[in-house]
C-alpha cells in the first residue's frame, strides 16, 4: 500500500465538503438539462438490444398496401370497397374493427356527385342514377351491423364542437394535468360517425426528436375526455365498462396502465409478426385463413407509398402508424409497457447523493475505499438500469446519479489539482531559494577547495625540490573539501621532509582540522631539533590540545637524506608505505608505528630503510585501499599492489595519475566514499 499524504498535503475537510456539494449541484443541474435526450437515447438502445416478443394472438392488421392499390385502384377508394372489406372481416366475428383513418368527406362517387360530373346526361339517366343508394349509405349499413370503431382527431380549428359529439362510454376520473387538449375535433361524416359502435382519438404526436415512443390513453376535446384508439380497443377486448383515471394510472377492466403527466403510456416495442399482417387485397379476394380475425381486434390502416402514415420508432426509422396502434393494444393486453414512477426518480437522486457522499468521504478521509465503492456503484448503475428495463419494464436513468457523482468527483479533482499546484508553486519557490543558498554555499565551498588545494605543494614544486628526488602527488577530496593532506619541506641542503596525513571525517569539519594539522605539523617538525621521533611526539601533544574527542589524525612522516638515500620514518596509525624496486613486485614496508594522533600520548619510534637509485616509495591514504564499487567490494591493499605492479615505467607523475584513475574507475558509478591522496618519491641517487 502506498503511504497516505501528510495532513498538510490534504485539503481541509470543510473545504472538501463545500466543493463536493457545489460539484454535485452542478452535476444535478446538468442532468436536468441533458436528461431527456440522453435518457431517450439510452432507453431506445435498451429496446434495440431486447425488443419485446409480440405474438399478436389477439390483434391483427389489415394493410391497404401497394398490392391492394394495384387490385382496387388509387386511394381514396370508393366506400363500396371499404364496406366490402369491413363486411368480409366482420364475417369472421372479430371483437372489433378499427379504421385508423377519418372519413371527413362524402364519397366522391356518390350518385349525386357522379351525375354532376356529366351535365350532358338526360333527365331520365340522372333520375335513374340518383335512385341508386350512395356509397356512404352502403358503408354506413355495414358499420351499423359490424363492431366498428372510427377514428377522430383533436385539432385547433375548423372541426366539430366536442359537445355535439357522441361519446360512449365516457372516460371516468380526471386525466393527468398535462393531457393534450384541443378545442375542436375532426370526425367522419355524420352518416358514418353516428352508426359506428365506438369512437376513439387518433392523436399520437412524436417526442421532440421525432420518434414515437408512447400513445395517449385519452385526449381532452375542450373539457371532454375521449379515449385513445388503442385504449378504446383494449376496453372492447377486455369487455370493460370504461376507462377510468386515478392520478397517472388508467384502469381498463383488470388492467392498470401507467402513464406520464400527459396521459401517455410508453411502449416497449417489438417486431409485429408477419402472420398477423394481411393485405386488404387478399381479404377482398377471400384469400386469408377462415379464422384469421375471429375474436381479435382488427386494425385497418394505410401502408403504401404516398398515402401511408409514416412514423419513426426506437426500432424503425420508417414504419406505419397503424402498427404502433396495434402494438399498443397488444402491450395493454399483455403488459408490454414501460413506466417511470416517481419513486424511481427518487432512487436516481438517492444514488446520486450516495455517490457524492462517498466522494466527499474520499476527499475528507483521504482513503481509497470510498473511491472504490463509488466506482463500483457507478459501474453497476447501467447494469441496474438494464435489469429493471428487461425484467419489469421500469425506466431507471443511470445518467442522473452518474452526472451527480461525476460533478462531485470533478470538483474534488479540481480542488486537489489546485492544491497541488499551490504546493508545487510553494515548493518551487523553496527550491529556488534552496538553489540560491546552495549556489552561494557551493561557491564558498569551491573557494574553500581552491584554498585547500593551494595549501599543498604543486607537482611543479615537488619536482623542483632536489634533482636527486623525483616526486609527484595528487589530492582529491570526496566532497568539495576534505581532511587529507600532504606536504614537502626542505630541512637543509641534503634532507627533505615528506608527510601524508588523513583527518578522521570528511567535508568542512575535516578540512578545517586538516588545515590546523598541516600548519602545526610543518611548524613543529621544522622547529624541533631533538630528532624526528621527538618532533612527532611533540606534534601529537600540540594536536591533542586543540582537538575534540571526535577528531583524530593519521600521519606518515618520511625524512629523506638525498645524499645517501637513507629514510627515517614515523608512522602514526597510517597506511604503511609501498616500496617499488626495479624489476621486482611491489611490497609494503612493515612498520611498528603507533596510534593516530590526538588519541593518547605515545612515544613514536623512528624506523629506517635505504633507497637505492631507481627505487620508488609510494605513500597513500585509506581513500585508496577502502574505495568501494557499486556492490560494496573494496579496492584493498591487494588491488593497490596489483595496480602498481602494472606500472608502465618509473615516472612518478604517470604512477600517481594512473592510481587515481584506477581507483575512481573502480568506484564508478558510485560517489567517492573517502578523500584520496597519493605521494610518490623516486630516488635518483
Amino acid at each position: 500500500m502506498t503511504a497516505s499524504p501528510s495532513r498538510s498535503d490534504r485539503p481541509g475537510r470543510r473545504h472538501v465538503w463545500s466543493v463536493v456539494a457545489v460539484g454535485a449541484l452542478i452535476g444535478a443541474l446538468l442532468s436536468l438539462i441533458v436528461a431527456n435526450p440522453v435518457r431517450r437515447a439510452l432507453f431506445d438502445e435498451w429496446q434495440v438490444l431486447s425488443p419485446r416478443k409480440i405474438e399478436a394472438k389477439e390483434v391483427a392488421v389489415v394493410l391497404i398496401d401497394r398490392e391492394s392499390l394495384a387490385s382496387v385502384g388509387p386511394w381514396p377508394w370508393p366506400r363500396y370497397y371499404l364496406a366490402r372489406l369491413a363486411e368480409t372481416i366482420a364475417a369472421q366475428k372479430p371483437r372489433a374493427i378499427a379504421f385508423d383513418m377519418i372519413f371527413a368527406e362524402a364519397d366522391r362517387l356518390n350518385p349525386n356527385r357522379f351525375t354532376a360530373l356529366y351535365p350532358e346526361l338526360d333527365a331520365s339517366s340522372v333520375a335513374a342514377i340518383g335512385a341508386l343508394p350512395s356509397m356512404d349509405t352502403s358503408f354506413a349499413r355495414v358499420l351499423g351491423t359490424a363492431p366498428v370503431v372510427l377514428g377522430r382527431l383533436g385539432i385547433d380549428g375548423g372541426g366539430s364542437d366536442p359537445k355535439a359529439l357522441f361519446v360512449d362510454p365516457e372516460v371516468g376520473g380526471r386525466p393527468p394535468p398535462g393531457t393534450a387538449r384541443f378545442p375542436y375535433v375532426l370526425s367522419s361524416i355524420t352518416e358514418l360517425d353516428d352508426v359506428a359502435l365506438g369512437h376513439a382519438m387518433l392523436n399520437g404526436p412524436p417526442d421532440a426528436d421525432g420518434i414515437v415512443r408512447r400513445v395517449p390513453l385519452s385526449i381532452l376535446a375542450d373539457n371532454r375526455a375521449m379515449p385513445g384508439l388503442a385504449a378504446e380497443l383494449t376496453r372492447i377486448a377486455l369487455d370493460a365498462p370504461k376507462l377510468s383515471w386515478s392520478g397517472e394510472t388508467a384502469t381498463i377492466g383488470t388492467r392498470r396502465l401507467p402513464a406520464d403527466d400527459a396521459g401517455q403510456m410508453q411502449l416497449r416495442f417489438g417486431h409485429f409478426p408477419n402472420a398477423a399482417r394481411h393485405s386488404a387485397a387478399q381479404v377482398l379476394a377471400h384469400a386469408v385463413p377462415g379464422r384469421a380475425f375471429a375474436g381479435k381486434i382488427v386494425l385497418i390502416g394505410l401502408g403504401a407509398e404516398g398515402i401511408a402514415d409514416l412514423v419513426s420508432t426506437p426500432l424503425e426509422t420508417e414504419g406505419y402508424g397503424v402498427f404502433v396502434q396495434a402494438q399498443a393494444v397488444d402491450a395493454m393486453l399483455h403488459g408490454g409497457w414501460l413506466s417511470r414512477p416517481p419513486w424511481l426518480a427518487a432512487w436516481e437522486w438517492g444514488f446520486g447523493l450516495l455517490l457524492a457522499l462517498l466522494i466527499g468521504l474520499a476527499g475528507a478521509l483521504w482513503r481509497r475505499w470510498p473511491w472504490l465503492l463509488a466506482g463500483a456503484i457507478g459501474l453497476l448503475l447501467p447494469l441496474k438500469s438494464w435489469l429493471l428495463f428487461d425484467s419489469v419494464g421500469l425506466l431507471f436513468d443511470p445518467l442522473r446519479p452518474a452526472m451527480i457523482g461525476l460533478g462531485a468527483g470533478f470538483a474534488l479533482a479540481v480542488l486537489v489539482i489546485q492544491r497541488g499546484r499551490a504546493e508545487r508553486a510553494q515548493l518551487g519557490r523553496a527550491l529556488v531559494e534552496q538553489r540560491i543558498t546552495t549556489a552561494v554555499q557551493e561557491g564558498e565551498l569551491q573557494a574553500a577547495r581552491a584554498i585547500q588545494l593551494g595549501m599543498v605543494p604543486t607537482r611543479q614544486r615537488l619536482a623542483s625540490l632536489d634533482p636527486r628526488i623525483d616526486a609527484s602527488a595528487a589530492l582529491e577530496p570526496a566532497y568539495s573539501v576534505g581532511g587529507d593532506f600532504y606536504d614537502a619541506i626542505r630541512i637543509d641542503a641534503d634532507r627533505l621532509l615528506f608527510l601524508v596525513g588523513d583527518v578522521t571525517g570528511k567535508g568542512v569539519p575535516a578540512a578545517l582540522y586538516m588545515a590546523l594539522s598541516k600548519t602545526l605539523a610543518k611548524s613543529v617538525l621544522v622547529r624541533e631539533r631533538g630528532g624526528l621521533a621527538h618532533a612527532v611526539n611533540t606534534l601529537n601533544i600540540e594536536l591533542m590540545r586543540d582537538a575534540d574527542d571526535a577528531m583524530g589524525v593519521t600521519m606518515l612522516v618520511v625524512l629523506v637524506d638525498c645524499a645517501t638515500g637513507r629514510l627515517t620514518m614515523v608512522n602514526a596509525g597510517h597506511e604503511n608505505p609501498i616500496l617499488l624496486r626495479p624489476g621486482q613486485a611491489p611490497e609494503t614496508v612493515p612498520m611498528e608505528g603507533g596510534p593516530p594522533f590526538c588519541v593518547v600520548e605515545f612515544a613514536y619510534p623512528e624506523e629506517t630503510m635505504t633507497l637505492h637509485p631507481g627505487d620508488m616509495l609510494v605513500l597513500i591514504t585509506d581513500g585508496v585501499t577502502e574505495a568501494q564499487d557499486a556492490e560494496g567490494r573494496m579496492f584493498g591493499l591487494d588491488g593497490a599492489l596489483a595496480m602498481l605492479g602494472k606500472r608502465p615505467g618509473d615516472d612518478p607523475d604517470a604512477l600517481v595519475a594512473g592510481t587515481v584513475e584506477a581507483v575512481r574507475g573502480f568506484e564508478h558509478p558510485t560517489e567517492p566514499s573517502d578523500d584520496l591522496t597519493i605521494l610518490a618519491l623516486r630516488y635518483r641517487g
